[in-house]
């Protein structure tokens, strides 16, 4: 599979031309952009470290943590050899799978203090950004390995293409950069479905367990989205940004979902009905009328704002509820399984205890 080369036109009336494809020592200045910008790569990361020394004298570029705890390795080419960027990827991959919260924890302090003047905790900034509690259990369940570089050859790019088939996660982003009336433009451009490595990233948790075949469902109940609507007309759904809203597309009419409000407890499970459609599309008995959720729900608001916008708009799945109870009624247990992602499919054995405890307790085959 090889990148997409990117291209950029512009179009003034009846005038199209080319803009200019430049050379320039990216790699050298790539870094601080980043640092200062992470959403040039995922709006969705937070860098955590910069040049960040292992245990065996190497030093990562650039670490960041996504929004379900999984701490993304960031490599630059910069004067590697294609092979060498990613072997040194998985060397240090190797070493992140190691590290403790505390020790996670003790890389951003070390990063803060050496280029910001304010000093907020690991645990502050990422509420921060995210807008949600960052659980300690979480933090480095899982790890990614990203390369940035301008091209690979097509050997190393067969070579990534394999680790990924192979359940690695790892991916490259190509960036691509223009000028045009002395203003500089980068075109970002990934080499694999970004959704793909971060499944990936799941199927390597510490505590690794063969897939049982249930998918696991964190359902933010609020004013973005009411649980209350969800037991009454039988859906789940995700949205305010692409990260949310995407993962509801692994769903297929048939699967089985257990559904969790983040910390109050699993409210339900349920088969899919329905493949994910924007909220406004999916539409719900009431009275004889078909409606979407939006005219039927006084509880919260789904995003409406965002409706013209895929990216940020809420999705909806559909779902017949086997067992489904209120939120003051979740069940919240010690060892149970947690996870930011919408939808995910886990392979950590607290979710094979989770899915046979909430079986027993519900009675459910």
């Amino acid at each position: 599979m090889l990148a997409i080369k990117h291209g950029i036109w512009k179009v003034a009336g009846d005038e199209v031309r080319q803009v200019r494809n430049v050379t320039l020592d990216l790699e050298v200045e790539l870094e601080e952009i980043i640092q200062s910008n992470s959403a040039i790569l995922d709006d969705n990361w937070l860098i955590i470290g910069r040049q960040v020394l292992t245990d065996f004298n190497t030093y990562i570029d650039l670490l960041a943590i996504d929004n379900s705890g999984s701490i993304i390795i960031i490599e630059l080419k910069k004067h590697k050899t294609n092979r060498e960027v990613v072997a040194q990827g998985l060397d240090y991959a190797s070493w992140i799978k190691t590290l403790s919260a505390s020790k996670i924890s003790a890389i951003y302090e070390a990063y803060v203090a050496k280029y910001y003047e304010e000093q907020n905790s690991l645990e502050e900034e990422y509420y921060e950004k995210f807008r949600i509690r960052l659980e300690e259990e979480n933090i480095n369940n899982s790890h990614q390995i990203v390369i940035v570089a301008t091209e690979l050859d097509s050997s190393t790019e067969r070579i990534v293409e394999y680790l990924s088939d192979s359940l690695i996660p790892i991916n490259v982003i190509f960036f691509t950069v223009f000028e045009e009336d002395s203003t500089i433009y980068i075109s970002r451009a990934w080499m694999i479905d970004p959704q793909e490595t971060l499944e990936n990233a799941s199927a390597v948790v510490k505590d690794k367990e063969p897939w049982n075949g249930e998918y696991y469902v964190s359902f933010g109940d609020g004013i973005n989205r009411s649980w209350t609507d969800a037991l009454r007309y039988g859906f789940i759904s995700g949205g305010g940004g692409e990260w949310y809203s995407r993962t509801l597309n692994q769903l297929s009419i048939g699967d089985r979902v257990w559904v969790n409000i983040p910390r109050v407890g699993y409210v339900g499970v349920g088969t899919v009905t329905d493949t994910a459609q924007k909220a406004d599309k999916a539409f719900f008995q009431e009275n004889d009328e078909e409606k979407n959720i939006y005219q039927l729900s006084k509880n919260a608001n789904y995003y409406e704002e965002y409706l013209d916008d895929d990216d940020h708009a809420e999705f909806v799945v559909k779902v017949k509820w086997i067992k489904a109870v209120l939120a003051n009624k979740a069940i919240s247990e010690i060892g149970f399984f947690g996870n930011q992602n919408t939808v995910c499919k886990p392979r950590a054995s607290k979710w094979v205890h989770t899915v046979n405890r909430l079986k027993g307790i519900w009675q459910i085959k």
